[in-house]
Parts: structure tokens; C-alpha cells; sequence
């Protein structure tokens, strides 16, 4: 399947375009694949940073604090546990 793509005339400092091009290249693509790439990395994170902003005010903060607090239900099981080799983990 094919995907409809439009043509764009992209004015782009000198500087900008020779650093696009170079990355482009060490990644072994175009620059028409590189900005299109770009493009839609900052769309992504745009429309995520818009989703939890939406989401930010509808925290029900009371709810979760019982939740927290809750002494029902099933105690964690054996293999429910974090493995050690997670513990420690930093990213």
C-alpha cells in the first residue's frame, strides 16, 4: 500500500540544510526521508504533550489516595515480584 504524499517547497537556512544533509547521510537515508521523518517525530510529540495536558486536570487525586491505602484484596504473589536485575536499573 502506498501512502499519498504532497509536495512542499521547504525554505531552509543554508546551515540548517548542510547539517540536515549530513545527518541524513550517516543514517543512510534522503533528506526528503529525513525531514519527513522529523516532521513527524514533532507532530507526535506535540500531540502527546496535548493529550496529557488535556488529561492533567481530570486527576482525581482523593480516588487514588484510597486506592494507595486500600487494605483489601490479594497480597502480591511470588512471581508477581520486580526481578533484581530490574531493581537497580537506571536509565
Amino acid at each position: 500500500m502506498k501512502t499519498k504524499t504532497s509536495a512542499y517547497a521547504l525554505r531552509l537556512p543554508v546551515s540548517v540544510k548542510a547539517e540536515a544533509e549530513k545527518l541524513a547521510a550517516e543514517e543512510g537515508t534522503s533528506l526528503n526521508q529525513f525531514v519527513a521523518t522529523a516532521v513527524a517525530e514533532k507532530v507526535s510529540a506535540l500531540r502527546t504533550a496535548r493529550y496529557f495536558a488535556e488529561k492533567k486536570g481530570l486527576t482525581d487525586w482523593d480516588a487514588f489516595e484510597r486506592i494507595m491505602t486500600r487494605t483489601i484484596g490479594e497480597r502480591p504473589q511470588p512471581a508477581d515480584e520486580i526481578p533484581e536485575s530490574y531493581r537497580n536499573r537506571r536509565d
